[in-house]
């Protein structure tokens, strides 16, 4: 494989001087900014969340109509609403990654149970009930870490009380904390006390939405919900229908929402989780929107950005055709083909990407998930045609996940070789440096923000999707990358 980076040393024997410097080829490679990222970097460590948003949600909203209406939500990253006071930027980052690993266990135990659930059913068609009991009995809890990275403040009953909510892609049952709690968590807001909103209304057993409950029971008449996440963390209360506001865009009536009285885990500081996935319980579905999109800002920046539905794609958006697993409706498949990297494509055989008629495999898009994880083989040729092009880097000792790092401590900016997903149809969604190299310390030592994973699923994580609004257009089974459309 060609390099693009290539050491030319001339000598000088009269003057014994040695001079070097590097030749590249400009169209292939992108500039990484390297003092703005360390500037940024240490910046995050003195954020002040109390300074950096508040919200007024009124009281009286305009009714949203379903499927026709646009609407959107500001979009905070984690550091902005919670400041964990940590003494340098490798802790942040090396806690940061700590929730990752518990985030991606997560997805592939769910994926996992589901396929396992589905061949349950197939061999044993009829359902075993689930006793209340059983429903409420605790399981082991994770670490309270804190699972959720962006979140928006969403208003819940009548009259409207603002929560900080975790946005969640991969996952569809919409939750949040409520009075009287048996086992609560921290959380930056006051518990919701349903005797306090006048919309607040308990399903029965035999409602629709508690029909599609993947674990439920009945007490009293009244449906009881259980979501657990693979990781340990679990919800588990009553299942309702409460009205949602959103900031100045409106309301919606009867969204079905758990109501949490024992939750223990990954979900400290936010008030609960609005789940975005693909199944019939999820806030998308029961909206009824034909689309959504967002734009994760830079976790480090301290901005904030948009949630939006039913907006139109931007028109310089790169698309891909969104699958869906026959097997598993939650997840948001892409059909990948490969990468390139310095504009040449890597070798990666295509059913490495692929999704098998068992539901097995695949690319998933998820907006929790920082560090996107390819299948082994995938990530190694990857790996080694990024790291063929970059020799003329000072390499560094690796760091937690990361096997490919560089001590850039020297440098105030580099020029490095581009790295581009590649979709069905020949389209190319280019990253930018910083969405491939990041710091993880604040003296400047790099890593090629990727990882290999032994499970069949790859994940598209956030760190790759910052500062690019990515758009779900379910109505036409696409989705669309458009950079900077923060």
């Amino acid at each position: 494989m060609a390099h693009f980076f290539l050491p030319l040393c001339i000598i000088f024997t009269l003057l014994s001087l040695t001079s070097c410097r590097t030749i590249t080829t400009p169209s292939h490679t992108t500039l990484l900014n390297i003092s703005a990222s360390l500037h940024q970097a240490k910046q995050i460590l003195s954020f002040n969340p109390q300074n950096a948003l508040e919200q007024t949600l009124t009281q009286k909203q305009t009714p949203i109509s379903p499927s026709s209406s646009f609407f959107s939500l500001q979009l905070h990253t984690r550091e902005t609403l919670f400041n964990e006071q940590h003494p340098d930027y490798k802790t942040l980052v090396f806690s940061r990654l700590a929730r990752d690993s518990a985030r991606v266990n997560s997805l592939q135990t769910k994926l996992q149970l589901a396929l396992e659930s589905v061949k349950r059913s197939e061999l044993y068609p009829t359902q075993t009930e689930i006793r209340p009991e059983d429903l409420s009995t605790p399981v082991s809890s994770g670490t309270s870490q804190g699972s959720g990275e962006y979140f928006s403040r969403v208003g819940v009953g009548q009259p409207a009380k603002p929560f900080y909510m975790v946005l969640d892609t991969g996952s569809d049952i919409n939750w949040l904390q409520c009075k009287p709690c048996s086992d609560c968590y921290q959380q930056a807001d006051p518990v919701f006390d349903p005797t306090l909103s006048s919309s607040y209304y308990p399903l029965t057993c035999d409602a629709q939405q508690c029909q599609n409950l993947e674990m439920s029971a009945c007490r009293n008449g009244r449906c009881l919900y259980q979501v657990s996440y693979g990781d340990g963390s679990f919800t588990v209360g009553e299942y309702v229908t409460e009205t949602l506001s959103f900031g100045g865009s409106g309301s919606v009536n009867k969204v079905a929402i758990g109501c949490g009285h024992d939750n223990e885990g990954l979900f400290v500081g936010a008030a609960g989780l609005l789940g975005l996935g693909g199944g019939p319980l999820s806030l998308t579905s029961q909206l009824k929107a034909t689309s959504f999109s967002y734009c994760l800002v830079d976790r480090d920046s301290g901005k904030s950005s948009t949630l939006e539905f039913n907006s139109p794609r931007p028109g310089d958006s790169v698309t891909a055709p969104l699958l869906r697993n026959k097997k598993v409706d939650t997840f948001y498949y892409v059909e990948l083909t490969g990468f390139s990297v310095g504009g040449q494509m890597v070798s990666i055989p295509p059913e490495t990407f692929a999704v098998d008629q068992s539901g097995v495999g695949g690319v998933i898009i998820d907006s929790g998930t920082a560090i996107t994880r390819l299948r082994t083989q995938g990530y190694n040729s990857l790996r080694d045609a990024f790291k063929a092009m970059t020799q003329n880097l000072r390499p560094a000792d690796g760091v937690a996940l990361f096997d490919t790092c560089y001590d850039l401590s020297s440098l105030q900016s580099v020029r490095v070789p581009t790295v581009a997903f590649h979709f069905t149809g020949g389209k190319t969604w280019a990253l930018p440096a910083k969405n491939y190299l990041i710091p993880v310390d604040s003296a400047g030592t790099y890593c090629f923000a990727f990882a290999p994973t032994a499970s069949s699923l790859s994940i598209i994580g956030n760190v790759q999707q910052q500062g690019t609004r990515v758009s779900f257009d379910l109505a036409n089974s696409v989705v669309g990358f458009s950079p900077n459309k923060c």
